[in-house]
Parts: C-alpha cells; sequence; structure tokens
C-alpha cells in the first residue's frame, strides 16, 4: 500500500543532501501527486516512470559512495513511492491508521493544497540552484558575512548602552543610614466578617521600641502600602522616624501641640508580597481590601477600649496614605473602587511610583486599570466647579528617585498629566532641601535625611482639631511646596507679605552703614565692629529698567525672631513711633544707635522663613550631602526676591549681631534680571556639532542663569567644563555652586565646588502622555551658576553632548522593546521562510532566511517605520485640537481637548530628532535574535544528543529492522492519547489554571520536538528531515519571544499558590486563547511537516505574518499583551492549513478511540 505524505517534493525525496540536482527535480516532478493525495491511473503511470529514471540515476551514485552502501541498500532497491518508508520519515507522519482512510479516499482533494501537476525546465533548474545552495548551508550553524556584520554591530551597540547604563553619567548615592526598633501587632480583628481577602492579606499597627510600646490608638492614622513584592516591614525607617520625633521634640513643643499635632499611628498592611506589576486583578483586589481596611482602621478611634485619645478631639474620618512603588498606584486605585468610602483619604504621598503608564504591559487588565484610574482623575479635575468634583480635597505628592532607581523609570512618576498644581505636583529627590541625591528603588524608603522630610512634612500637615484630621488642602499643600520644593520655583510661595512687623529696629540717625545705590554688600568677617551692626540696602524703585531682585548669600544659619545667633536679615519700613509704643506694637526691639540722641526707627520683618537651603560650595567640598562617616557639612543660606515681592519695604537690614570677630561672610546685591538670566536658542543639532560656550564677565551678579529650551529630551546627557574661578589677592568666599533644574517635573541637582559636571535630566521621555495643559513652547533645561562676584575676572564654561553617556539613557526608556520589537524580525523571517517553501519546496534554516530579510524586507520595513515615527512626533508636538466633535473630550468644553495616547505609538518619541532610534532598536534586537537562536540551537543540540544517547538501539536492529523500529523514548504518541491530553489540559485552563501555563508546557514540548527532529536531521541528512526541523525550530523561536509576556502572569499564579490563597483565578480562563498553540504543537509531536500552499491563499500566511511584525512594532511596547493573541491567530492559521492535508470523517474520528492493540495489530499486519 503507498502511503501518502503531507509534505513537498524536498519531502519525498529521500536521499542526503549529497544527491545531484538531476536526482532532486525528478523528485520534484512526483511530490505534486503524492502530496495532493491524488490516485489516478495516470498518476500511476506517471509515479512508475519517474522512479525507474530516479532508480537509474540513484545506482549511479551509489555506486560512487560505497561507503553508504549499507545504510541505503534496502531504500535504493525500493520503488521511489516507497520512499517514504524510511526511517525518517516513518517517525515524523500520521498514525497508519488514518492514513489508511486517507488512502481510500484519495479522490476527495482538498482546494488548498493546489499544486500544478507540471514542472518547467526553468523550475527545474531553479530547483536544481536551490539544492546546490542548501547542501552548502545545510549546517543550522552556518552564518552569512552579512549576517555575522550585523550581529557584531548589534552587540556593540547593545553593549555600549549597558556599559554606559552601568558606568557613565551616573548619580552619586548620598543615603545615611536608618536604625530603628520596630515591633508590630496584628489587628486579628479585622477578619472575614470584615474582608474577604482576611486569609490573604493582613494588617499591622507599628509601634517602636522604647519610645511608644502601647497598641492602642492615639494619634492620626497613616497607612503605609507596600509596592509590587513589598513587605510590610519596609514602613519601619519613616515610622520609627515618626515615633521618635514626636517623643523627643514635639511633645515638648507647646505651641506645635496647639497647632494640632500629635503623634502618628502607622498602619501598615502585609500583602504576601504579592505582584501587582503585572497583574491587574491582583491591583484591584488590594484596593478593595485597603477600602475595607481603613473603615476598620477609622472605627478603632470610635472604640473606647482601642483608643487613648483625647475626648474633646473629633473622631477621624479620613487616613494619610503613604505608599511605595505600585502601593502608591494601589492608593489611587482605592478612590475608583466601589467601596470607597467618600472623603476617607485626602492625603497620598507616593514614593518612586509609576503614576502616568504601567511599567509593563504584559496583562490586558492592569492596563486596563491604569486607564480606568488615569481617565478618573483626570476628568474630575477637568471639572469647573468644586462640587462636581470628587477629589477636590485630595492632595496628591509623587516623589521620584532619579537616576539612581533602575526598578521603575523616575519619568513615570509624573503627575503632568493627571493632576494639577493646585492639587500634587511630582519632585525629585535631588531637589529637596537638605537631600539632595538620588536614591534607587528601595533607598527611598530608609534613607535617613529623606524620611525626616517626610516625616516633619506630615507633622505640619497634620490637624488634630479637624475631623479630616489634616489642614485645609491649600494649606497643605503650602506645607508641602516649602519641605519638597527647593524655593526657588515658579509655583514657590513667599511668606514675607503674608507677615505683619514684628521687629523694631532703631539706629542712628547719621549711620554710615547704608550701602549706596547698585553696590554690593561683601562681608568677609562678622563681629568686626565689636558690637551689633546693621547694613542696609536701599530698595531700588519700582520701574526700574531691566527688573531687579534681591539676592543674599551666606554661609551662616539666619536667626528667626527671637533667636541669638549671629546673623539676622530684615525688611524693614520707615516707622515713626512715639517713646513707649514700640513694646506694645512689636515683640522684638532691636536697638542699635546707642547712646546718640537721635535715631530713626524701621519696622521691620523677619526674612528667616523664606530661606532657601544651598548645599555649601568651598574648596573641601565635593559632594551636596554627607555621608555616615563624614562629618557634618552645614549647608548656605540664600534669599531670593523678585522686586514686586518687596516693595511695600524700603530697607534690607542685614544685622551682623557677632560682638566678635568670626568667620562668616555674606553677600547680598540687588542685580539686573537681564544681566542674570539668559536664554540660548540652539538646536539639539548645533549642540551635538559644535557643543556651546558660555562667559561670565568679571562684573558679573552673583547669580547668573543660563535657560536652553532645545535640552528637554530624557535621552540625551551632557558634560559641563567650567573654568577656574580667579580671585587674586582676597581669597574666595565660596567656590562655584551650580544648580540644574527643570520645571516639569520638579527636578533639580545640585554641583558644588564645580569644575566638571554631568548634566542629565528626566524631561520629555518615551511614550509619556502628554501634560493636562498644553505648553507651546519647552522651558528646557536651565543652568543656574552661583560665583563669587567678589573675584573680578571671567569665568568660561562650555557644554556637549555626552554621546556616550546618552547610550545608557535608553536602557531605562526602551527596555520594554525587546518584549515586542525581535517580533518584528522574527515573523519577517517565518514569512520569508514560507515564501521560499511554498514556491520551492525547501524550507530554508532561520538563519539563512534571515540573511536574505537582512537584504531587503528588515531594511525596507526599518525605513517604513522611521517615517511613520517622524510623523508620530510631528503630529506629538502639534496643538491640540479644541474640544468638541465626535472624539470630544467629555469634560469641561470650554477646554482644549488633549490626547493622552498620542505618545503610545511605535517607540514614542516626541521629537523627530530621534528618527534613529527605529534604525538602532531595529538592529540591536536582530543582533539579540540571532543570539537567541544559537542558544536556542545549542540548547536543543544538546538535548538531541542525549536524546540519542537514551534511544540507542541493540545490535540486533541495526539493520532492516532498525529502520522501523521505534523508540518509547520519541515515538509519535497515539491520536488518542494526545486528545485526551489536550481536551485535559483545557478543561484545566478553563477552570483552574491560567493559560500562561499551558503556554509554558507548549514551549516546553515544542523544544522537545526540536530536539527529536534536529537528532533525525544530523541522522538521516535528508531535505525531509531539515525541513521539518527548520519549520519547528522557527515556530519554537516564534513561540519562545511571546513567552516573557506570559512569564509573568504565571508566576503571580504560582506565587498565589505559595502562599496558599487557593481561589482560582479571575482572569485568564480563556480557552481560546491557547487553543491553537497546543493544538499547533500537538500537530508537530506527530513530525507531520506543514504543507505547501501554492494557491492564492499562500498570500494569508504572508499578509498575516507581516500584520504582526507592524504591530508589534507600532503597538507592541503599550500592548505587549495583544502580541500573544495574534501569534495565536497566526498559530490557529497554520493548525488550519495542517488540517487542510488530512481528509476527516465519522470513520476516521470514531478509529482514534479504538484500542492500541487494534492498531499494533495493524501495523504489524503491514509489510514494506
Amino acid at each position: 500500500m503507498r502511503r501518502r505524505s503531507t509534505g513537498s517534493a524536498a519531502e519525498e525525496e529521500g536521499d542526503d543532501s549529497t544527491v545531484p540536482p538531476p536526482l532532486a527535480n525528478a523528485a520534484d516532478l512526483i511530490s505534486p501527486f503524492a502530496g495532493a493525495g491524488a490516485s489516478s491511473k495516470l498518476d500511476e503511470v506517471t509515479r512508475e516512470r519517474d522512479s525507474r529514471n530516479i532508480r537509474s540515476t540513484a545506482r549511479q551514485i551509489i555506486s560512487q559512495h560505497t561507503h553508504e552502501l549499507d545504510r541505503r541498500k534496502s531504500t535504493d532497491q525500493r520503488p521511489s513511492t516507497a520512499r517514504s518508508r524510511r526511517p525518517s520519515n516513518t517517525n515524523w507522519r500520521p498514525g497508519d491508521a488514518r492514513n489508511g482512510q486517507i488512502e481510500k479516499k484519495g479522490d476527495t482533494e482538498t482546494s488548498l493544497i493546489n499544486v500544478p501537476s507540471e514542472a518547467s525546465a526553468t523550475d527545474k533548474m531553479a530547483d536544481a540552484r536551490q539544492h546546490a545552495r542548501r547542501s552548502r548551508l545545510r549546517s543550522p550553524w552556518s552564518l552569512s558575512l552579512l549576517t555575522f556584520v550585523t550581529t557584531v554591530l548589534a552587540l556593540f551597540a547593545l553593549g555600549s548602552i549597558i556599559h554606559s547604563f552601568s558606568n557613565r553619567q551616573l548619580d552619586t548615592k548620598g543615603c545615611r543610614m536608618s536604625y530603628m526598633r520596630p515591633s508590630f501587632a496584628k489587628l486579628s480583628d479585622f477578619d472575614t466578617e470584615h474582608t474577604r481577602f482576611a486569609s490573604k492579606y493582613s494588617v499591622y499597627l507599628y509601634r517602636e521600641g522604647m519610645v511608644d510600646e502601647d497598641t492602642k490608638v492615639k494619634g492620626v492614622p497613616v497607612l503605609f502600602i507596600p509596592g509590587n513584592a513589598g513587605s510590610y516591614k519596609q514602613v519601619r525607617p519613616i515610622a520609627a522616624e515618626g515615633a521618635t520625633y514626636f517623643h523627643d521634640v514635639l511633645r515638648h513643643d507647646a505651641a506645635a501641640i496647639d497647632a494640632g499635632a500629635r503623634n502618628l499611628d502607622f498602619f501598615t498592611v502585609d500583602f504576601n508580597e504579592d505582584i501587582t506589576a503585572f497583574h491587574g486583578q491582583t491591583l484591584l483586589d488590594q484596593a478593595e481590601y485597603l477600602n475595607e481596611a481603613i473603615a476598620y482602621i477609622l472605627s478603632l478611634y470610635h472604640d473606647p477600649r482601642r483608643s487613648e485619645r483625647d475626648a474633646d478631639l473629633p473622631d477621624p474620618t479620613s487616613v494619610i496614605i503613604l505608599g511605595h512603588s505600585m502601593g502608591g498606584i494601589v492608593a489611587r486605585t482605592m478612590l475608583v473602587m466601589p467601596n470607597y468610602q467618600a472623603n476617607s483619604i485626602n492625603t497620598i504621598i507616593t514614593m518612586s511610583a509609576p503614576h502616568a503608564r504601567p511599567p509593563v504591559s504584559f496583562d490586558a487588565e492592569i492596563v486596563r486599570t491604569y486607564k480606568q484610574i488615569n481617565d478618573y482623575w483626570r476628568q474630575a479635575y477637568s471639572q469647573k466647579w468644586a462640587n462636581n468634583n470628587p477629589l477636590w480635597h485630595v492632595t496628591l505628592i509623587s516623589i521620584a528617585g532619579g537616576g539612581l532607581d533602575s526598578v521603575v523609570p523616575s519619568d513615570y512618576a509624573s503627575l503632568e498629566s493627571l493632576v494639577p498644581d493646585t492639587h500634587g505636583f511630582t519632585v525629585f529627590t535631588s531637589s529637596v532641601p537638605n537631600v539632595w541625591t538620588s536614591m534607587d528603588h528601595q533607598a527611598i524608603l530608609w534613607c535617613d535625611q529623606f524620611r525626616k522630610v517626610v516625616v516633619q512634612s506630615l507633622y505640619d500637615a497634620i490637624d488634630v482639631k479637624r475631623p479630616a484630621q489634616t489642614k485645609p488642602r491649600a494649606e497643605r499643600m503650602r506645607i508641602f511646596k516649602k519641605w519638597y520644593l527647593t524655593g526657588m520655583e515658579s509655583i514657590a510661595e513667599k511668606t514675607l507679605s503674608q507677615k505683619e512687623p514684628t521687629t523694631l529696629l532703631t539706629l542712628e540717625d547719621n549711620s554710615n552703614s547704608i550701602i549706596p545705590q547698585g553696590e554690593r554688600l561683601a562681608l568677609r568677617k562678622l563681629g568686626e565692629s565689636h558690637k551689633p551692626r546693621a547694613h542696609l540696602l536701599p530698595i531700588p524703585p519700582q520701574g526700574t529698567p531691566g527688573g531687579k531682585r534681591f539676592t543674599l548669600l551666606t554661609d551662616q544659619k539666619l536667626d528667626k525672631p527671637g533667636e541669638s545667633g549671629k546673623l539676622e536679615v530684615l525688611f524693614c519700613s520707615v516707622f515713626p513711633l512715639h517713646p513707649g509704643q514700640s513694646a506694645t506694637l512689636f515683640s522684638m526691639n532691636m536697638d542699635l544707635s546707642g547712646d546718640t540722641s537721635g535715631s530713626t526707627r524701621l519696622a521691620c520683618k523677619n526674612a528667616a522663613s523664606d530661606v532657601i537651603a544651598l548645599p555649601a560650595s568651598t574648596r573641601t567640598t565635593k559632594r551636596p550631602f554627607y555621608l555616615d562617616e563624614e562629618e557634618e557639612v552645614l549647608p548656605f543660606s540664600y534669599l531670593q526676591y523678585d522686586l514686586e515681592d518687596i516693595l511695600e519695604h524700603q530697607f534690607v537690614a542685614v544685622v551682623d549681631k557677632a560682638v566678635d570677630p568670626t568667620p562668616g561672610w555674606v553677600i547680598a546685591e540687588f542685580s539686573d534680571n537681564v544681566q542674570s538670566h539668559r536664554v540660548r536658542s540652539l538646536g539639539l543639532r548645533r549642540l551635538l556639532a559644535f557643543g556651546m560656550k558660555i562667559k561670565l564677565p568679571p562684573n558679573r551678579p552673583m547669580v547668573a542663569e543660563v535657560k536652553i529650551p532645545a535640552l528637554h529630551s530624557s535621552l540625551l546627557a551632557y558634560t559641563l567644563e567650567m573654568g577656574n574661578q580667579v580671585c587674586g589677592e582676597d581669597a574666595e568666599l565660596f567656590t562655584p555652586l551650580l544648580r540644574q533644574y527643570i520645571s516639569d517635573p520638579y527636578e533639580s541637582k545640585y554641583f558644588v565646588n564645580v569644575k566638571q559636571a554631568n548634566i542629565n535630566l528626566h524631561g520629555v521621555s518615551p511614550f509619556m502622555p502628554p501634560p493636562l495643559k498644553h505648553k507651546a513652547v519647552q522651558d528646557g533645561l536651565s543652568l543656574q551658576f552661583w560665583t563669587d562676584p567678589t573675584c573680578n575676572s571671567s569665568v568660561k564654561i562650555s557644554l556637549k553632548v555626552d554621546v556616550p553617556g546618552s547610550m545608557g539613557k535608553l536602557y531605562m526608556r526602551y527596555r520594554t522593546v525587546f518584549a515586542a520589537f525581535p517580533l518584528l524580525v522574527v515573523t519577517l523571517v517565518l514569512r520569508k521562510q514560507f515564501r521560499v517553501y511554498d514556491e520551492t519546496g525547501i524550507f530554508m534554516s532561520f538563519i539563512e532566511s534571515l540573511d536574505m530579510c537582512l537584504r531587503q524586507s528588515l531594511p525596507l520595513m526599518l525605513a517604513a517605520l522611521t517615517c511613520l515615527a517622524v510623523s508620530f512626533a510631528q503630529a506629538s508636538s502639534a496643538p491640540p485640537r479644541a474640544a468638541g466633535g465626535f472624539w470630544g473630550w467629555r469634560g469641561n468644553a470650554t477646554e482644549s481637548q488633549v490626547d493622552f495616547t498620542k505618545n503610545d505609538l511605535l517607540v514614542g518619541s516626541q521629537d523627530p530628532f530621534f528618527w534613529f532610534m527605529v534604525p538602532l532598536i531595529g538592529l540591536v534586537c536582530v543582533g539579540v535574535v540571532v543570539m537567541v537562536h544559537y542558544a536556542t540551537l545549542a540548547i536543543t543540540y544538546v538535548f538531541s544528543i542525549v536524546y540519542s544517547w537514551v534511544s540507542t538501539k541493540p545490535a540486533w536492529l541495526r539493520n532492516e529492522d532498525k529502520r522501523r523500529a521505534t523508540s518509547p523514548a520519541f515515538a509519535p504518541s497515539t491520536p488518542r492519547r494526545r486528545v485526551l491530553t489536550t481536551a485535559i489540559l483545557l478543561f484545566l485552563v478553563s477552570t483552574v489554571i491560567p493559560y500562561q501555563f499551558a503556554y509554558l508546557v507548549a514551549c516546553l514540548v515544542q523544544i522537545a520536538t526540536c530536539s527529536r527532529a534536529l537528532r533525525f536531521a544530523r541522522e538521516a541528512r535528508s531535505n525531509t528531515n531539515y525541513n521539518f526541523y527548520n519549520y519547528a525550530h522557527s515556530v519554537f523561536i516564534l513561540m519562545l519571544w511571546i513567552l516573557p509576556i506570559n512569564l509573568p502572569i504565571l508566576v503571580v499564579w504560582v506565587h498565589n499558590l505559595a502562599v496558599h490563597w487557593l481561589t482560582p483565578f479571575s482572569s485568564h480562563h480563556n480557552v481560546l486563547s491557547i487553543m491553537p498553540f497546543i493544538l499547533l504543537v500537538e500537530t508537530l509531536t506527530s513530525g507531520k511537516m506543514i504543507p505547501r500552499v501554492t494557491s492564492r491563499l499562500r498570500y494569508v500566511t504572508s499578509l498575516l505574518l507581516f500584520f504582526i511584525a507592524a504591530y508589534s512594532a507600532v503597538y507592541g511596547v503599550t500592548y505587549a499583551y495583544m502580541l500573544h493573541y495574534i501569534v495565536n491567530l497566526a498559530a490557529a492559521w497554520l493548525v488550519a492549513v495542517h488540517s487542510s492535508s488530512s481528509s476527516w470523517s465519522l470513520a476516521g474520528l470514531s478509529t482514534i478511540f479504538e484500542s492500541d492493540t487494534n492498531e499494533n495489530s495493524r501495523k504489524r499486519g503491514k509489510t514494506p
């Protein structure tokens, strides 16, 4: 009985790679009929005639290759129609019963497989050339020169990016260690009566040992939410500082207690280190649990047995939220949940939380959850009236760690697209006064200088006399701006104008301490007069040309009213008073008139509350901060006022209160904004080519600022060099100090004693949504220099792009492209393989197809995507359209519509300057794909060797019987077993396990199939076996790039099992999401090569793979979870192509469930 092949001409050819072209072409004449399943009389005659030609040619060749005679003996004496009985084919085809059914119904030819019945001489010659080239490139390890050079360049680029990220443009670590004595009290009463998650999650109350060990609640509730895989114990540093600060400082401060300060009760949640970054349902579960936890926490304050609060204080109605990483996103999600208790949250402080977009988009649920949350917040703040805004009383502060955070890109912490300045802002830790350092993802929780700022800002914001336990929203925002911003931002609020005069300053009438208008006050030493002395700077009148501002810098701490330090700065107005009235009108009386009769009285306000702390910059300082083992360095004190802020006063009085000569210096001046502010409007291309040079003149003001609007991208890094500050005879008072800053978000970095500085920023970043309010022009990067103006010499400054340092900035912003862009390469390679296979019957190796793609399709694809990226970038920079129309924003119709998804596509760039990102990413992904290909090849090679050892035959099976013997280790399973296995797996997917687990199983089965296919290809060395191996290998490579998208969900499921949370997964049970993969893998385990498609339907395969390639590049980064579904669609199509070669019937299906005994007896009854 003749066996039918499901493959091509190359499949039916039974000889190895040394068969010359004539034999290959003869085989090509046979295969169309066998491949189509026809069995007419004409076919029989044609087959016999062609088989005689093949046998005669084969005998000639075999006489020249006598060393292979034993191996081919029986094959050479057999008709060509029986060649498919060779062991390489027997093991890679369906069961005999199925073939028997096909044989009986040979007249039912499928319409999908349409192979022409004649081959022209031109086709023969093409096939001959194809076969000769196939013989040369048969080794799967072969590599063309083009592919080798491309891979080397790609690996060099990838290595440069990683090396730059690890070694260049690095921020210095400056956190000091924190210490605590923690203890936790579990709230065991919060059980299943209150929440359905009681068996999985739990809540604890923190208490600091030896400070506050009472487990009763007594102050203001604060809830800490850990992040992705975070521990409830991460609250320790901040909670310990909160308890210690109140115990050591605030409880002794009567004014603070009267203002509403009380102890902070820190609660923390044990999520069993749940993984929220990858699974949206887990995030929603946590938010639901936390709303129930807040209701329970607030109830504790109503219970006299659990509370020690003063009876006259109102019961709390809200809880302050501290969220770390994904805990900050959970905090924002709580306000969207149905079980949220209105106004139970009004203050949220998040640390390293990715607000703008999900860190990874591997899960559809988390992408939808992010969209739902962000749309809710944007919609709320778009309302015109407060009554319509459910978030009107909520303040949200997002604090980012900066460049040292390698877990979450700090760009994602931005609130620009979510919250207006009236309700929140984003700030970097390097901007926070007295912190001045970047922090990694975990250090932001335990950094000593930062936790002090967080705790003190919370104590300033609380007020136990109000039911909400916090001050009103506007006052909270002022407090948070004071603690977290530098004080030099445009939204920073000065308190001077809101104060009343508190100090009466009395001076001599003929005092010579008034500085002439326009001159600078410079004190090199304090206390030289051996008595207190006031230096008066007259305030210029309004309307002075150029615009004026007052600046003062000193290395001394400025005294508040009533303090007895060395220096005090007052803003004074002439205030003639009658004798005896001063004591009743002013709390402080400073009489510097001595014994003289005539005197001038000034009513003054103290400026200490507006002091801006700057890191000290001297010859001995190296960093803005000091470390644990270093001596404490006191910061500089800096005052800065625009003329409009101080016009109501006549003088600035700098009072030197030292009575003995002491070290210390002061510089104060009024400077023109025209002189101190410059805007350099040069483009990135010019800066890249020539750099930028600045020269500060000798008669410069103390503070100079240079703004460069073109420098706003977070993908570029720069190097700044500053010349020496020559001071002549007098020693310099301080060395140059540099502050680089941007305004959206608020990021500042300081460089002390600066000679060279690495400039990098978190400005405009890829994939980031646009801000709520469109800006026509970006503010860009600003550089602020403090130089000693008493040094009468110019200072030269140069700035240039650091190209190697910029490479490392791509890592954090474009890590996720490796989940999408390599799929572009793999699908184009697979598309080329199928096109050549359908035309010639040769299924090329993966690397050979990649070489062909590198010559045409990949460069064309990348060129088209580059043009598309430039178009997207230009559209992104265009102003938003007016609201209304079909896509109108549903909020306030008077505002412009903002498309918050316009930067989601392709490489997410908002600047056409970065057109080269698409070719660069494409190049790197080609190299990565090549390396993954060879790594996979190496693994399958090792497995195939092990497989050969395991399946070694006994000596008596080495001849004729060896060809027909099949080892149990690799024999194809019966159809019945495959159907039952598939059905059980699909049933489990629909009920218990997520489909990602089934996908992992499919990948493991596929690598086993590849290993077996490689073993047969190495032993038999026939085109048939190499075709199947190349096909199985390419399918496995395709599946391998989808695996990272599925693994995170699988990790979440395994984690849930590990914590004994046995509730079935509430998502990812769609059987259709995995069935095509399972069917395809099961089909390949039978060794069944996919049929050639020569009808017009072959374009379906090509178009489908091209669509996957285009989608993965354009949408893959933002919607990575969709890649599984569209590749799943391609797998379904391949299954359909496979099934087209089989004639299905009820009788055929019934044979699947026949006993193995009958099937085996039927096989034994057959003879070759």
